[in-house]
């Protein structure tokens, strides 16, 4: 009983500082620019780490885990190789062209910047870019909130509705109280809480299965496990082949940076621009190493689950749990390792709430700032502005809360698809509206609109071809949005003469 007291305890006293955090930041949201872009003040190290939070979500501490542990090596390792290099590039050839260009424009979302840059005065781009995040987003926060209620149901057994419930609720609560500085400031912590979480795990892992030695000869008992060219079938206890169009499916994740309006609004929020060198290099190298050890968790948690120190876990949204397990064993320890394990399920709380509270904020922003005024021409006061961007919040996380309703989902999988949804549809279009003069808007919305159908397409109809039509969907579907920016780009009248102007100056 005292043990699961110190875990409430310690998660307890962690939501509450989110919470504080949102109450001391909500003094400072005097118009849409802080609340949305913090007024673009952010220091180097909190833009670093808020990126990197928002981006690693639940999937970091639960996906990745579970995905070792039922497949092996080769599908984590290729997707995270690909995060990793997406990640660097993404900061090296977007990150101070965005932020210039966003001020030079004035603009504070990422729909507002895409209508700007390409001078639609009628907003037709702000609306169809605010859609597309709203339909993706929306059951992104969702899996964030399933993440939530899987970790108190196994834990303590709490009615898997309720937790997820009291998480949205929390998660809501300091994101409408603070704003973006409060959403980043919180990513800061989360960020750092993660990293612990992950330190403590595969240190008290190794120990507990015997030793490095064991947990590598335990994987290398299984066929395929610890193989880049084949995976393990934990359904039939064999060798699968793994392809090189598959790793290089798996690869495609990193194309997804370029188009997730959860990082790029960090990048356009950063207070000096020539800082963001300082933040490329936190971000690269704290994502390597934490999706590293975050693989190795899923292996060294097989070999707890044969040592039978935690259960035999089967099917991805059992495996997801894995870390779950792990910190539960460690509080059994005594007091001082159950606050520990508080710690660690703290770190996973962190992960999934920089995530949704990012994704709630950028949703909200779609719908309040882009879709009602800029698109349907609604003029409003700041305080009413900020008012209803803080009511388009709750109503967000109610309709998540409605789509994570079953327990069985995977965290993965809803994640993935989502992530191919903004690859495809912001990612093509980000990178012609930065680095090709010639591009317009008639191209943008095409490819916007041709890598949206196409993710939809590709998941659930080509793919079930099987074969090589049986990759990651946000591959075909960012080539099939590239080449269709630029054929109509080309087919159609170039952009104005001002355009172009304010192209040239922001290149400058």
């Amino acid at each position: 009983m005292s043990t699961q007291i110190c875990l409430i305890v310690a998660i307890a006293l962690y939501l509450l500082m989110m919470i504080i955090i949102g109450v001391i930041f909500s003094k400072g949201n005097d118009d849409t620019g802080d609340f949305y872009l913090g007024g673009r003040g952010l220091s180097p190290l909190v833009t670093a780490m808020s990126a990197e939070a928002s981006d690693m979500s639940s999937w970091l501490l639960m996906g990745i885990p579970g995905l070792a542990y039922i497949s092996g090596l080769a599908d984590p390792f290729w997707t995270c190789l690909g995060l990793a290099v997406g990640t660097y590039l993404n900061w090296l050839f977007v990150s101070k062209r965005l932020r210039r260009y966003t001020e030079k424009i004035g603009a504070i979302t990422v729909p507002e910047y895409f209508s700007k840059r390409y001078g639609d005065s009628k907003n037709y781009l702000t609306a169809v870019s605010a859609i597309i995040i709203v339909i993706f987003f929306i059951p992104y926060t969702a899996s964030g909130f399933a993440a939530c209620g899987k970790l108190f149901n196994t834990l303590f057994g709490v009615n898997y509705l309720l937790a997820m419930i009291a998480s949205a609720i929390i998660i809501s609560l300091y994101c409408t109280l603070g704003g973006f500085k409060a959403v980043s400031t919180t990513d800061l912590i989360q960020g750092i809480c993660m990293s612990i979480a992950l330190i403590i795990v595969i240190c008290f892992g190794i120990v507990q299965a015997g030793g490095m030695g064991t947990v590598i000869e335990n994987a290398k008992n299984l066929p395929g496990f610890f193989s880049l060219s084949s995976m393990y079938d934990q359904a039939s206890g064999t060798s699968q082949p793994y392809g090189v169009l598959k790793s290089i499916s798996m690869l495609a994740w990193g194309l997804g940076y370029f188009g997730m309006p959860h990082i790029l609004v960090r990048f356009m929020a950063i207070g000096d621009p020539e800082k963001l060198k300082m933040s490329r290099r936190v971000a690269s190298v704290w994502v390597v190493i934490a999706m590293g050890i975050a693989i190795v968790i899923g292996i060294i948690g097989l070999a707890l689950s044969s040592e039978g120190i935690i259960p035999y876990l089967e099917g991805s949204g059992n495996t997801e749990r894995v870390i779950i397990y792990i910190s539960e064993y460690l509080s059994t320890f005594g007091i001082f390792p159950a606050i520990i394990a508080g710690i660690i399920l703290a770190g996973m709380l962190a992960a999934t709430m920089s995530t949704a509270d990012s994704q709630l904020l950028a949703a909200a922003s779609a719908i309040s700032s882009d879709l009602l005024q800029d698109f349907g021409k609604k003029k409003f006061s700041d305080d009413t502005a900020v008012k209803i961007a803080k009511i388009t919040v709750l109503i967000i996380s109610a309709i998540a809360v409605v789509i994570a309703y079953d327990p069985n989902s995977s965290v993965f999988a809803i994640v993935s698809f989502a992530w191919a949804g903004f690859g495809a549809t912001f990612g093509p279009v980000m990178l012609l509206s930065l680095f090709w003069r010639r591009s317009n808007r008639q191209g943008a919305i095409a490819g916007m609109v041709a890598g949206a159908v196409m993710v939809f397409l590709w998941k659930y109809v080509i793919s079930g071809l099987g074969g090589a039509f049986a990759i990651y969907e946000l591959l075909p579907a960012f080539i099939v949005a590239l080449i269709v920016n630029v054929a109509v780009s080309l087919a159609t009248p170039a952009p104005d003469k001002d355009v172009l102007e304010v192209y040239d100056s922001a290149k400058a």
